[in-house]
């Protein structure tokens, strides 16, 4: 068999269809805690990934497809349970039971080949860290909620996690890894935080790959000692933003390195828009005064633009940095903001409703919802990357929102087989039957109730 028609065929098991099978299959291996169920445990998680699937605005507007037969042949349920029935059986659900549901997309991924595009530098995939809130309320709140006290004396509960997510500065698209909720644990009185959110993900990250190698890629906040140490207890490499104003201790070393001449740097001029850019780099720095054994690499970035403004961004890395990587390690830095833009912003802004509450519950609902997003965000970015099929359905529409609604449309007024017959039918059109001629396939009463 030649090389691209076995790609060609590896690259099937991508495509959404493959996926949602696969991730049923997963669901199905849970076990049921609940006697005699009126719903199967199987089929509620599975309700819940096609409500995120589908984009649908509310979990009320989602059960009203509760008799669509599209919802056995595309996602192989048999019924799915009422919104109040679907909230009381999720909120009993532990958030951590829908990893492996993660893990074996990103095999599938992996055996695809299409991981292999994203390695970024030696021989390492870059992985942007950062937390988001997604849930917040005065009123509605749960067990696992944290709070936010205000000046005036009133209280938010609110959501956290800590998403996870392989990028690389070429690609829009990203490829989400299992994200780690931050969230008041049972009985506990303080809040989480993302660096406890953090140590968590990372000894978890390390039992589901234990061999993958990774270039973690963080903003500012993330560029402290203990942290650190957790990057290197688990052998992760990383890229950290790094201020000025934090770490005065660091870039006193700079600045004394810079007096002594021991400062490398390399230069370059864009002839195209005029731009300077330059970088400066030192190896073997403390990260601060308290914490002398923790040595990183330090990085400064400068861009002077054609108007005589000044850009400049640092890192800190554990890569020993020479004027041959120096260049592809700030394009990892600045590539973290696609966990914000391509991820969190698109989650937000593009169909999925990501703020939106669609039931908190008294438990870990809302955790739930949240990871039930992120696994239908990860297979839609997997169609993004690689089905000819969905891309020219986006083509087609110009957006990810009209995109879903004209899923949405086909989904409720056709009876399919799969996503594929959609995405095929808005990629390359359809022939419209006559209502008419839909009317008189009904029978001689459906005649009868219009004359």
């Amino acid at each position: 068999m030649s090389q691209t028609s076995t790609q060609r065929r590896q690259r099937r098991h991508l495509h959404f269809d493959a996926l949602i099978q696969r991730v049923r299959q997963r669901f199905e291996t849970f076990p049921e805690p609940r006697r005699c169920p009126s719903f199967p445990l199987a089929d509620t998680l599975m309700a819940g990934l096609a409500l995120f699937s589908l984009k649908d605005s509310s979990l009320l507007a989602f059960c009203g497809r509760a008799l669509d037969h599209n919802l056995h042949s595309v996602f192989g349920l048999q019924a799915i349970p009422s919104d109040t029935q679907m909230r009381e059986i999720l909120d009993d659900v532990t958030p951590t039971r829908l990893r492996p549901a993660f893990q074996d997309v990103f095999r599938q991924v992996q055996r695809g080949k299409i991981l292999e595009d994203y390695v970024f530098l030696e021989g390492c995939y870059l992985v942007g860290l950062d937390g988001v809130e997604y849930f917040c309320s005065q009123k509605v709140h749960c067990d696992h909620c944290m709070t936010r006290t205000h000046q005036n004396g009133t209280t938010s509960y609110y959501h956290q996690m800590l998403g996870a997510v392989i990028l690389h500065p070429d690609f829009s698209e990203v490829i989400p890894l299992a994200p780690e909720p931050i969230q008041r644990e049972d009985g506990q009185v303080k809040n989480d935080c993302e660096r406890n959110a953090a140590r968590r993900w990372l000894k978890q990250f390390r039992k589901d790959h234990p061999h993958l190698p990774i270039i973690v890629t963080e903003d500012a906040l993330g560029s402290n000692a203990p942290h650190i140490r957790d990057l290197q207890k688990y052998h992760v490499h990383f890229i950290l933003g790094v201020k000025e104003g934090d770490h005065k201790h660091l870039f006193e070393q700079f600045e004394q390195r810079v007096e002594d001449d021991l400062v490398e740097s390399i230069h370059e001029e864009d002839a195209g828009t005029g731009a300077r850019r330059s970088w400066m780099f030192v190896n073997g720095v403390s990260i601060n005064e308290s914490n002398q054994e923790v040595v990183v690499n330090l990085l400064v970035y400068v861009e002077v633009d054609a108007d005589g403004k000044i850009h400049k961004w640092s890192w800190v890395t554990d890569l020993t940095l020479t004027a041959k990587n120096v260049q592809q390690v700030a394009r990892g830095g600045r590539a973290r903001w696609k966990i914000e833009n391509e991820t969190f912003n698109t989650l937000k802004n593009q169909g999925y409703h990501f703020e939106h509450n669609y039931g908190h519950g008294y438990k870990h609902l809302a955790e739930v919802f949240a990871l039930l997003m992120m696994l239908a965000f990860l297979i839609d970015q997997v169609q993004q990357r690689c089905n000819p099929l969905f891309k020219k359905a986006w083509e087609k529409k110009g957006s990810r929102c009209a995109l879903w609604e004209a899923v949405r449309h086909l989904f409720a007024s056709f009876e399919v087989t799969s996503m594929a017959e959609i995405y095929r039918g808005i990629a390359f059109g359809f022939k419209r039957p006559t209502l008419k001629s839909l009317i008189e396939q009904g029978g001689a009463g459906s005649r009868g109730d219009t004359s």
